[in-house]
C-alpha cells in the first residue's frame, strides 16, 4: 500500500540499483509536503560501507532531479536496511522464509481481526499472492496486496563478544 509517489521513484531506483550492483530493498517518505523526507534502503550481497552509500547518493540524487517528485525541497536518506530490514516484495518474503518478522496488514483487511501479526515467516505460494506467518504453532495466510508495512525482527545476541566468544565461556 504505497502512495503514486513512492512507486514511481520505486520505478525509477530499482533498475539503476540493479546495474551499480545494488539491491533497493525499500523507499519510505517521510514528513510533509513543505519538509519531506526520502529514506531509501539498498543492501549489497557483501553488504554496505561508506563508499558505497556515498556513490549512491550520486546516482540517486541525478535520478530525483530528472524524475522531479517533489515541488520543493527535500531530505535524501541513504541508507543499508539494518538489523530490523523491511520486506516489500514477495520474493523479501520468500528469502527470510524461516526469521521471525512483523507485518501491518490494512486496517479495512484485518484477518481474525487483527491487523498486527509477528511471528516466524513460513513462505509464501506466489501464484495465490499470499504470505504464510506462524504464530504459536498456527499458520495464517495474509494476502500479499493487504500487506501494508512488514520488516524483520532484528535479534541481538548480547551474551557474544566480538571476537565470538561466550561470556561464560572462560
Amino acid at each position: 500500500m504505497r502512495n503514486a509517489k513512492t512507486e514511481r521513484i520505486i520505478e525509477a531506483l530499482e533498475p539503476l540499483a540493479g546495474a551499480q550492483g545494488f539491491e533497493l530493498v525499500d523507499v519510505e517518505l517521510l514528513g510533509t509536503a513543505a519538509s519531506s523526507v526520502l529514506r531509501v534502503y539498498l543492501d549489497k550481497t557483501d553488504g554496505l560501507n561508506v563508499d558505497d552509500i556515498a556513490a549512491a547518493s550520486s546516482w540517486i540524487n541525478a535520478c530525483l532531479d530528472e524524475l522531479d517528485p517533489f515541488k520543493g525541497s527535500y531530505t535524501l536518506e541513504v541508507s543499508s536496511p539494518g538489523i530490523d530490514r523491511p520486506l516489500r516484495t514477495l520474493e523479501h518474503f520468500a528469502r527470510f522464509s524461516g526469521e521471525e518478522a512483523s507485518i501491518t496488514t490494512a486496517p479495512q483487511k484485518q484477518h481474525n481481526n487483527r491487523s498486527k501479526w509477528t511471528g516466524l515467516l513460513a513462505g509464501v505460494e506466489k501464484g495465490a499472492g499470499t504470505v504464510s506467518i506462524e504464530i504459536d504453532g498456527t499458520s495464517y495466510q495474509l494476502a500479499f496486496a493487504d500487506i501494508k508495512k512488514a520488516h524483520i525482527k532484528g535479534k541481538v545476541d548480547f551474551t557474544r563478544k566480538p571476537d565470538g566468544r561466550n561470556d561464560d565461556v572462560v
